[in-house]
């Protein structure tokens, strides 16, 4: 059997770190924000799954069935020998991707949860005995050294995940993408396309309650981890079209005025009755948005795959 690699990027106290900066910069910042990868405990994963199965949440399905259809094509077009994971996961919708690309012979998946990636790696090295795994847990909107693997290299990011980078994280982080890859090495972009805003809505505020769990989630991890006493009941879920940026916002508005205390922050937060606290960002793009914001980063848009309804892309770049 392959060997599987785990290697830590990120200081062990760098999670912690990380929540307690964003935490003490967004509650005390008009409008008030926090960033959504804080949504993502174990109980906050195993909601987003919920969420993925939800009639109203098409991303999923519509960029499986992308990967299901175009996965050959993405082969043939890169003849990837390693391939990057970025957020990597369980490494479910991958596995379409890994079963086409015949000559790959090493996957590098990237994330921050250890136990995530032991899982995952582990799995897929018994279904593919011959494949290295080489798994990094790392911060992948900061800057990553890439183990040294053969290329050429294919970087994923799938999910739709670049959306709920602000426009000007999104340029940082595409051009660290492309300082990750040598000329002729590809990107493979998951993009949630612009459609009827009612579709985009009920995407993220659907009928069984389940996506306003999923935000609410965030308020229990910072109560656990910083000692906060957020009451999840005393705030609501949002979540509003911005047609002027294009973009989803998730909020959580205060049912009432009321103050909540951070004691690890050293740090009491007053919240007016109807405030709002936004917890996401999750931007809808059009293919020549895309193509403009990859060439600002020196890729080169080569294929466009939409699935049948045109509600989601898949995108493959070249490094130039």
């Amino acid at each position: 059997m392959s060997p599987f690699l785990l290697t830590r990027t990120l200081p062990e106290d760098a999670t912690e770190a990380a929540l307690r900066a964003d935490v003490l910069r967004g509650l005390t910042r008009t409008p008030k924000t926090l960033p959504p990868k804080w949504f993502y405990d174990a109980h906050g994963s195993d909601l987003f799954e919920q969420i993925t199965e939800l009639p109203e949440y098409y991303p999923t399905r519509a960029e499986r069935e992308i990967l299901i259809a175009r996965s050959g094509e993405v082969a043939a077009a890169t003849g990837a020998r390693t391939l990057v994971e970025l957020g990597s996961g369980s490494s479910d919708k991958t596995r379409h991707l890994i079963e086409a690309l015949t000559d790959l012979r090493t996957y590098v998946p990237v994330d921050v949860s250890d136990s995530a990636l032991t899982q995952a790696g582990q799995a897929l090295i018994a279904e593919r005995p011959a494949l290295e795994v080489h798994a990094l847990i790392a911060d992948f909107t900061a800057r990553m050294t890439l183990p040294d693997t053969p290329g050429p290299r294919l970087v994923a990011f799938l999910g739709g995940t670049i959306g709920n980078l602000l426009p000007v994280e999104r340029a940082a982080f595409l051009a660290s993408v492309r300082a990750l890859l040598s000329p002729g090495d590809a990107l493979l972009l998951g993009t949630d396309l612009v459609k009827d805003e009612k579709v985009l809505v009920r995407a993220y505020d659907d009928a069984a309650g389940v996506t306003a769990a999923f935000n609410k989630n965030v308020l229990t991890v910072v109560n656990r981890e910083l000692g906060a006493d957020f009451d999840p009941g005393a705030f609501d879920h949002v979540a509003l079209w911005d047609a002027e940026n294009e973009w989803i916002e998730m909020r959580l508005r205060s049912r009432t005025e009321q103050s909540v205390k951070i004691p690890s922050l050293d740090l009491a937060v007053d919240f007016a009755a109807g405030e709002e606290l936004r917890t996401e960002v999750s931007a809808k793009f059009r293919r020549e948005g895309v193509r403009a914001e990859l060439s600002s980063a020196g890729l080169d848009l080569t294929h466009w795959w939409t699935d049948g309804e045109g509600r989601f892309a898949l995108s493959l770049s070249v490094a130039r």
